[in-house]
This record gives structure tokens, sequence and C-alpha cells, in this order.
């Protein structure tokens, strides 16, 4: 099958290169010529602007877009809309919020294209592992463009499924992220209890490769972390600050919305917005104000 694809960092250019793998003919544009050029070196046709890639491509199309959430992705669209013809359909494969992807969807209906919106996990580990995807949209659209899917997927008979309508990729993909916050909080907080009891001197990466087999808690995120603790046992030179992609702010809100408790999700969250605060002012305030009614000592900062 021939697959246009826009957006060729680590997860795109990976991605790609499971495709051709699997024997689709590729068309290939990020802004990044040299992103391009990688892939060309492994088979993929080189696109040079989005003009240059529809060119290519045989109608009906269909156009993989690996692009950062919100403006970005309306802007290509848009772009891509102008130069393509009825009945192509748009892939949105990135972490897009899934009331962008309903609205998206009915706006491109509209103009007689499809939109598939594919909630996509497997990292940088994808090309190896295979991809987790999550799909919304048609389901003839879907059903017809199965091959991608399959390809990516880690068989074409598991780790991918069609979910729902448009969005319903998206949602799933949010939900997911959602629960991967809580299970990495969770063995984060688990192993530093362990480390505290320092009498034991218990080695945390012995005890995660103990975990890794047979244990209930074993998964693909403790190897992860078992692995790093293997690299570095103490985490030298590792600054605490742990990013969040916006995906667990917007599960948060979807709970709030529908009233459904998830205060473990929401927990770790937060946990991730204290690692953001260098100045660690609500500490500080929680310290004065201590020393204010009880006289108890301040630390100065050294």
């Amino acid at each position: 099958m021939e697959l246009g694809v826009i957006g060729l960092g680590k997860m795109g250019g990976y991605m790609t290169e499971r495709w051709q793998l699997a024997g689709h003919q590729i068309v290939a544009y990020d802004l990044d010529a040299g992103a391009v050029a990688r892939v060309a070196k492994k088979g993929a046709k080189p696109a040079d602007s989005l003009e240059s890639l529809v060119k290519q491509l045989a109608p009906p199309r269909a156009i993989w877009m690996m692009v950062p959430s919100g403006d970005p992705v309306d802007q290509t669209i848009a772009k891509l809309t102008a130069l393509l013809s009825p009945g192509d359909t748009i892939i949105d494969g990135g972490n897009s919020n899934y009331k962008d992807s309903q609205r998206r969807a009915a706006e491109l209906k509209a103009k007689v294209f499809g939109f598939i919106d594919a909630g996509t996990s497997g990292g940088i580990w994808g090309l190896k592992e295979g991809y987790s995807l999550m799909i919304g949209g048609e389901k003839d659209v879907v059903a017809r463009l199965s091959p991608i899917f399959e390809a990516l997927a880690p068989a074409a008979n598991h780790g991918w499924g069609h979910v729902g309508p448009a969005g319903a990729g998206h949602f799933v993909k949010m939900i997911h992220n959602g629960i991967e916050y809580a299970l990495m909080q969770s063995y984060a907080e688990g192993l530093d209890l362990i480390r505290a009891k320092q009498e034991f001197k218990i080695d945390l990466h012995q005890v995660t490769e103990i975990w890794r087999y047979g244990s209930v808690v074993r998964s693909w995120l403790l190897d992860l972390m078992s692995d790093a603790l293997g690299k570095n046992p103490t985490l030298e030179g590792i600054g605490p600050y742990v990013a969040d992609s916006g995906e667990g702010r917007w599960t948060a809100k979807e709970a709030i919305d529908l009233g459904v408790s998830t205060p473990v999700m929401n927990i770790s969250l937060y946990q991730r917005f204290a690692t953001h605060d260098k100045e660690h002012f609500a500490d500080r305030l929680l310290a004065v104000t201590r020393n204010e009614f009880g006289g108890h000592a301040v630390v100065k900062e050294s």
C-alpha cells in the first residue's frame, strides 16, 4: 500500500521504517530536510513540500501525520485539503485532544475527505517491538487502510483495534497515558521506599529484575525502569524533573466532566507538576508558617 508520511521525528522515522519493512511504499516529508534524507536512504520517496508529497501519491490517498498537537495539526490539514481530492484520508497519529479530532473529522467529512485518529503508543521502541494503536474513525475507512495498522502493530491480529468513531482513538490513548502516569508513579514511590530502608542495603536493580518475571506487577514500564537502574543504580546526573505531555491534564479534566473518581491518576499528574517547581514556593511557605505558629526552625538554603 502507498502511504504519505508527514513528520519524521524519532517515532515518525521509526514508523516509516516499519512500514517499509512490511513492503509499503512511502512518500515522506518533514520540515527537516535531513530527516527526509535519512528515510530516503532506506527506500522512501522524498518530498520537499506538501505539494510534492501529494503529487507523488495516487488517489485515493492516505496521509499519516506525526506533528505536534494543536495548531500545527490544524495548519497542516488546512494546507493539505487545498491539495487533496475527494476520498483521500488524513490520519493523525499524534497526541491530539480527542475533541479536536471530533471537530476535524466533521470538517473533513463535509469536504468529502476521510479522517482517522490513531492513538499511538510504543515510543522509540516501536520499530523493534511494534506499536499499540487505538483507532477512531469510520469503519469502512479503517478497514480499507487496515494493512497500514497491521504493519505497525506487534502482529497483524493484536496490538491494534478500531475502538469507535472519530475521536475515540485519541480518547482511549488519553486515558492510556493517565494510567501510564499512575503506574510510573507507583513504581517510583515503591522503589524509593525500599531505598529508604538503609539497614537492608537492598539492590533496587535486583528487585526490579525479580519483579519482571512471574510477579503480578510485571510490565514493560518495569522492564524500562530496571534497565535504567542497571545502567545507573544511583541515578547520578539525572535531574528530578518529569515532563507531562498534556494528556494527563486532559484525562483529569475528563474525569471531572464525567464525574468519575480517578484519584491515583490525578495525584500522579500533580506529582509531575511538583517536579517542575524549581523555587518550591509552596514548601517554603509551609516552612515559614510552621515557624510562625510553633517556633520550629527554618532551614536556610546553602
